[in-house]
């Protein structure tokens, strides 16, 4: 037993640590209703690391990261800049065109790399498992950061999140906010594909987030029951893939579809009273 927690201590903590930031980003993306944003900017950030390994970049190398980070912040600045007041198209839309055509993209780059099968696994699942103290402080340090500044400027963002129209009356600089938004985002996400990868990321992003709204009211309720809910099925997926040797990523992205199975039903069952 010693030896399984000193083998899965880190990536106890590195799924608490992408618990913490993700869930609250979520409670965003559901109110706006653009449920794949995290989907689709991971994805664009996925594309910009296979162009990094195309010239040369290794996959989890400081270049590739970078590379990632301004193709995301280009997804942010053109998912902000297509926020209108009244859209011709839901922006849902959007989000779903940019989502294939950085998938497409990847895949007929990864169709010119040696190995293209086996990085794009790693893109999908992440490499959880093999966290170190470095990369966990990396990200402990970094979602701080925007954790903080998003504290700073929350009234904005959550006016925005929840009442847009009355945002705009008010006479809100909502494009900026958005992008405020967006870009600290992808931060976010460039950080934790490099981790997790695109699939792990999207399950911490909406499954916990989905189970506070299922089962809570306000958005502090919400947060302890995300919070909650994504710790406890990432560490029970991590450990059902110890104990039957299974793929880490896949297993906890299954665990999350069993977690909001269960809270559909608590939901069913309370009814009216949550």
């Amino acid at each position: 037993m010693s030896d399984f927690l000193d083998l899965m201590k880190l990536p106890f903590l590195a799924c608490a640590i992408l618990t913490g930031i993700h869930v609250y980003l979520g409670l965003h993306v559901i109110q706006r209703g653009i449920i794949f944003v995290d989907l689709a900017l991971a994805q664009v950030a996925a594309l910009g690391a296979t162009l990094g390994m195309l010239v040369g970049y290794g996959l989890h190398t400081t270049q590739n990261y970078f590379i990632s980070l301004a193709f995301t912040l280009l997804g942010a600045a053109a998912f902000a800049l297509t926020r209108l007041r009244k859209p011709l198209v839901p922006q849902e839309a959007l989000v779903g065109i940019v989502y294939a055509v950085a998938a497409a993209g990847a895949i007929l780059v990864l169709s010119r790399a040696p190995e293209g099968s086996e990085e794009l696994q790693a893109l999908l699942v992440g490499h959880l498992l093999f966290v170190d103290w470095p990369e966990i402080a990396k990200i402990f340090g970094l979602y701080s950061v925007i954790g903080v500044l998003h504290w700073m400027v929350r009234k904005p963002l959550l006016l925005i999140s929840h009442n847009p129209e009355r945002a705009f009356q008010e006479g809100r600089h909502v494009r900026w906010w958005d992008f405020v938004f967006y870009a600290t985002f992808g931060v976010v996400v460039t950080s934790s594909v490099d981790l997790a990868g695109v699939l792990l990321v999207f399950s911490f992003l909406i499954v916990p987030s989905v189970c506070a709204v299922f089962l809570a009211r306000g958005v502090g309720a919400r947060l302890f029951v995300g919070w909650f809910c994504g710790i406890m099925t990432s560490v029970a997926g991590i450990i059902a893939s110890y104990q039957w040797d299974l793929p880490t990523g896949a297993t906890v992205v299954c665990a999350f579809g069993i977690c909001l199975i269960v809270c559909a039903g608590l939901r069913l069952g309370l009814g009216e009273r949550t």
